[in-house]
């Protein structure tokens, strides 16, 4: 496997071990035992900045809720190619919707939010004089956290710190689950800033619009968690709450790559509505060859998307490429990008460094990387074979059968959302972004009888894209595919639009229309911890 991922990986997964040491949360959290007596904190502003640091981590890298939420879907596979990859199937069995209840990123993800929302739950106790910042910062992660577990497992172990540590955690499902995250967020709102649209980051904190971007999320998915249909009252609030968040000033902007770089470097944006300062690289090298770039010693060569999802994009389905001026010649929208020739001149842009008079990284272009690659130079790039460095559609095997393992170092079209021009561990990475907002009003306009079709081809306009006709639920999820890749919104939009279990390249047949996978089993571990908790259907 790759020797940089591997030290990556390793490094995430000590400071995981390290941190469960030190606070001796990660795992009580969920097994129903936290510290004897307790009797609040001694400072609850510092424990905030560990929420948000919590955040950080657990925003930065390519493991646990990134994975479940874009390597379970058509967004993205990572196929085995030689030895590299192959981790005992570890990321393949998310793709094909094989993973049971010990998979490791289904039980961190479990343990990491679970933490976070016990964590909060200190803060907020009145024994820990918390401020009212404290207050809102604290609401919001809860909810955040409790959210993500009802999203992903559909019930969340709620402790209540005032009662005595021999207390199983109750457990909270539906409506009694939404109830605490809806009264939390209501509660974030009242107490959090109003943060201007632009503001760099300071965005890396919640304020009211992240709270009210949130809250309609939560109300656009509720009939999932109920079941039924959309509720006309919850898409109405719906509707209220992101024009709320666009009085505060935030509003669809055009160049579409910019707004994935450090605000501070790219002049702010006013789509950001919520970030954290984790670093990009795990984004940018997962899926670069070895080859693709010299910046932090080269990529990975893993991360790949379906040819199927690349092809909801405008444009030429062979051809995805840039002329020397950045411009696109195959007829591809701006979403889709393009691979440059080669470097783009070193001018001192902000975020860049030189490289032989070149902006080091701007070899590889933005968006979805197909065919032949090139150098800073222009020199054609050559995978360490010394063949031509052309990442294909298809994945085959050395017998050219279409393959899951096997595979050679240039298979898949690859994603570059963020991109290494602005250097491998640039400290951005956005979690709200208004044009989420945006198709979700749409949605729930679509969702109450009205026609969303001027809403899309607003957002299609600003990103060059020709307008829609009209707008349908095919539309819409195939509009937030396009424009959302990589946000980690893929396997929800998949479940509310009833796609998620449908067949995709390399999903298992008996996978197909399996709805028992629109949730992942509770860790194994748990339910013996805690007998309040049921495993969900189909473990």
């Amino acid at each position: 496997m790759k020797r940089n991922q591997f030290k990556i990986y390793f490094l995430t997964l000590a400071s995981v071990i390290g941190l469960t040491a030190c606070t001796n949360l990660e795992i009580e959290e969920t097994d129903s035992i936290i510290s004897e007596g307790f009797q609040g904190l001694a400072d609850a502003s510092s424990t905030v900045d560990e929420l948000y640091n919590r955040i950080l981590n657990q925003n930065q890298t390519q493991e646990n809720l990134f994975a479940l939420s874009e390597v379970t879907t058509d967004a993205a596979l990572i196929p085995t190619r030689g030895t590299d990859w192959g981790d005992n199937g570890l990321w393949r069995v998310l793709h094909q919707h094989a993973w049971n209840s010990e998979h490791l990123f289904i039980t961190n993800t479990w343990n990491d939010f679970n933490a976070n929302q016990l964590i909060a739950s200190q803060v907020l106790d009145s024994r820990s004089n918390p401020s009212a910042t404290n207050i809102g910062d604290a609401s919001f992660i809860r909810a955040y956290s409790m959210w993500v577990i009802l999203d992903n497992y559909g019930q969340v172990p709620f402790r209540d710190v005032t009662l005595p540590s021999s207390t199983l955690p109750e457990v909270l499902t539906g409506q009694a689950a939404l109830d605490v995250i809806l009264a939390d967020l209501d509660q974030a709102i009242a107490n959090l800033p109003t943060l201007a649209a632009g503001s760099g980051e300071t965005l890396n904190r919640a304020g009211k619009a992240a709270a009210r971007y949130l809250k309609a999320k939560v109300l656009l998915n509720k009939h999932i968690y109920l079941g039924g249909s959309p509720d006309s009252g919850d898409m109405a609030e719906v509707i209220s709450l992101v024009d709320q968040i666009t009085s505060d000033g935030f509003a669809l902007q055009a160049g579409y790559f910019d707004l994935f770089r450090n605000p501070d470097d790219a002049g702010g944006n006013t789509e950001t509505i919520w970030s954290t300062n984790a670093g990009t690289a795990w984004k940018i090298f997962n899926g670069l060859h070895y080859n693709s770039t010299s910046v932090e010693g080269g990529g990975w060569n893993g991360f790949s998307t379906l040819a199927e999802y690349y092809d909801l994009y405008e444009g030429d389905a062979e051809l995805n490429r840039l002329d020397a001026n950045g411009n696109r010649i195959d007829g591809q929208e701006e979403r889709r990008g393009g691979v440059p020739p080669g470097g783009t001149p070193f001018t001192g842009a902000p975020g860049t460094s030189d490289n032989g008079g070149f902006e080091n990284g701007s070899n590889v272009g933005f968006g979805y990387l197909i065919n032949q690659q090139y150098a800073l130079d222009g020199t054609a790039l050559t995978d360490r074979a010394g063949a031509p460095l052309t990442f294909k559609r298809e994945f085959k095997d050395g017998t050219g059968a279409v393959n899951f393992i096997n595979n050679d170092e240039t298979t898949g079209i690859r994603v570059m959302k963020y991109n290494p021009r602005y250097g491998g561990f640039t400290p951005h990475v956005t979690l709200f972004r208004y044009s989420d907002a945006h198709l979700m009003k749409a949605e729930a306009m679509l969702r109450s009888g009205g026609d969303p079709t001027a809403m899309v081809n607003e957002l299609r306009v600003i990103r060059e894209a020709t307008p829609l006709g009209s707008v349908g639920e095919t539309e819409l999820l195939e509009e937030r595919g396009r424009e959302l890749y990589q946000e980690l919104w893929r396997r929800n939009d998949l479940v509310r639009f009833g796609q998620y279990n449908r067949d995709w390249l390399f999903k298992e047949s008996s996978e197909v229309g399996n709805a028992a996978r629109n949730l992942f089993p509770i860790p194994a571990a748990q339910l013996l911890a805690n007998p309040n908790l049921v495993q969900n259907p189909g473990y």
